[in-house]
């Protein structure tokens, strides 16, 4: 009773914490002339990453490796096939062209060098699978790199979204944008908190906890976010913020918890990061080659489609 109130609290706060987030970002974006492809890209996929940095950093301080991976990896497919297909059935997502040669592509590298990490026993002729400290700091290196690269086309003024927003004060702004975070934060550890009491009482395994409902749950903000964002005619929010929030989790999160200690994979396989490597590529070819630079609602419903089925399939290998 108690975990099933905590999921229900958490919701109803990710829920009004997306709704203020995206008011805040969008009017801040509007005053500084900042594009809203690049407030997604970093205030708004940051701040929507949070859960998934507390509790990946938490479980590797802990020992917790395969729900540290387990949630990175989940939530990155949760952002690619959930999130962008859910709010392009809402609403139908605008590709700019820098997003589908710059932005994308870096979530499909993003994808192959977690591949890549996690594969000593493929690669070098491990004993175990880990993600290194050496690792860790490699991934540091490339959110280093992401970071130059968004403020770059901050200054260079590229802009790839919508502009229709609520004009609003400033303060007023940076208290939505506070609040919003806190709340956004606050649910998702009620929400992950409960969704994890309910998992562990029907038994199931602590990676597939990682991979479908910490994730999941942690990825609530983005979603509700990008949702909210589509409907207010901000596609530059709506997809920004789950391309960054992927990268973000990719190279700081994952990055961070393999520094502070090495993460043994465990139960999560190649399957799983061949699922997150496919999840970049049909964005990409989704966004390219079948709407014209538009994710399509057709297109949204296909993700969301093959999410249930790899959700699916987690849950009939236990």
């Amino acid at each position: 009773m108690i975990d099933t109130l905590l999921l229900i609290g958490g919701l109803l706060l990710i829920l009004w914490g997306a709704n203020a987030l995206t008011d805040g970002a969008a009017a801040v974006a509007r005053r500084f002339k900042i594009s809203n492809l690049v407030i997604g890209l970093t205030i708004v996929a940051f701040g929507t990453s949070a859960p998934e940095f507390i509790i990946s950093f938490l479980s590797s301080l802990s020992g917790s490796a395969e729900l540290s991976i387990g949630n990175v990896i989940g939530s990155n497919i949760f952002n690619g096939l959930m999130i962008m297909g859910m709010t392009a059935i809402v609403a139908p997502i605008p590709v700019g062209k820098g997003t589908l040669s710059k932005e994308i592509p870096l979530c499909v590298l993003s994808s192959i060098v977690l591949f890549l990490c996690a594969n000593d026993i493929l690669l070098d002729g491990g004993t175990a699978n880990v993600i290194s400290r050496s690792d860790g700091l490699m991934l540091l290196c490339f959110f280093a790199i992401f970071l130059g690269y968004t403020f770059a086309i901050a200054k260079n003024g590229e802009n790839e979204g919508g502009e229709e927003t609520r004009d609003i004060p400033m303060w007023k702004s940076i208290l939505f944008i506070l609040l919003g975070l806190g709340a956004l934060i606050g649910g998702g550890q009620l929400f992950v908190n409960g969704a994890s009491g309910i998992a562990r009482t029907l038994g199931v395994s602590e990676s597939v906890i990682g991979l479908t409902l910490v994730a999941g749950g942690t990825s609530l903000p983005e979603l509700a976010t990008s949702v909210s964002a589509a409907l207010k005619k901000n596609p530059g929010i709506a997809i920004g913020n789950a391309l960054g929030s992927s990268l973000f989790n990719a190279f700081a999160v994952l990055g961070a918890s393999a520094t502070v200690s090495d993460l043994p994979t465990g139960g999560i396989t190649n399957f799983d990061f061949m699922t997150l490597i496919a999840t970049s590529i049909i964005i990409w070819i989704a966004g390219f080659f079948l709407g014209k630079r538009i994710i399509t609602r057709p297109e949204g419903i296909f993700m969301v489609i093959c999410y249930v089925a790899y959700t699916t399939y987690l849950i009939m290998q236990q």
